[in-house]
């Protein structure tokens, strides 16, 4: 609940950790569960701290196309293995994580957001997003894959987060209730877990803000290099224990 609170205050990527370390005690599918209706009250927290700074052109183009990744990720639930769509994101998040730090090695200030151009990449990021985000809880880094570049502010970077994943963790109840994954163990386990995830998740919020903004990208793409390992080894060993 720590790291859930951790990326929802604006360490963003660290949360998907959380889910497979909850794996170690419980069914993987509990865990999952057990972590949305706490997602979703974080996201009440992040969302009023930073519910001033955000992009609207970024939101406009990922948050509809995430709505299809999300209902792919439903349809095809029976026919996906979450440990190849984990393996395939935390390569990919590698990969871009370490060619960004190259290319920025250079101690250059923080640009302003570019605009938007061609939308069909973000269209792409929120698909994938939503469909990672559905089959795997691994919505984080095709978002920030997608959102990183642009270099927004530190500020504007999270809250654009908050509100995105807010909107897809809703988007994705449906589908959870549909599943039969809202059981009265899994929501009481949920509620005795709030109180330590929404104050984690303030400790987030206040920790982000102390980081100078021309380091927040560095430690972000640190981070999505973490959690694409982490990704990538469950994924592989999933499918090789398969």
């Amino acid at each position: 609940m720590i790291l859930l609170g951790l990326a929802k205050g604006g360490f963003s990527g660290i949360g998907v950790i959380a889910v497979p370390l909850m794996a170690l005690s419980v069914s993987p599918v509990l865990a999952a569960s057990i972590t949305l209706p706490i997602l979703i009250v974080q996201d009440v927290v992040s969302v009023w701290a930073f519910r001033k700074t955000w992009d609207k052109r970024v939101l406009l183009v990922m948050l509809p196309s995430a709505a299809i990744g999300i209902g792919l990720g439903f349809a095809l639930a029976a026919f996906v293995k979450p440990g190849a769509v984990e393996l395939a994101v935390g390569a990919i998040s590698m990969v871009f994580a370490v060619q960004r730090l190259w290319v920025e090695r250079a101690t250059a200030p923080v640009a302003e957001a570019r605009p938007e151009g061609l939308p069909w990449r973000g269209v792409l990021a929120g698909i994938a997003a939503g469909f990672t985000s559905q089959i795997a809880h691994a919505g984080g880094p095709p978002f920030q894959i997608y959102v990183m570049p642009k270099k927004l502010a530190r500020d504007v970077f999270i809250g654009t987060s908050a509100i995105f994943f807010a909107v897809v963790n809703w988007m994705k109840v449906p589908a959870y209730w549909a599943l039969g994954q809202f059981t009265r163990e899994s929501l009481s386990t949920a509620a005795v877990l709030l109180p330590l995830a929404i104050a984690s998740t303030w400790a987030g919020v206040w920790l982000v803000r102390r980081v100078p903004g021309r380091n927040f990208y560095k430690i972000i793409y640190g981070l999505l290099i973490a959690v694409g390992g982490k990704l990538a080894w469950d994924g592989a060993s999933s499918l090789l224990v398969g």
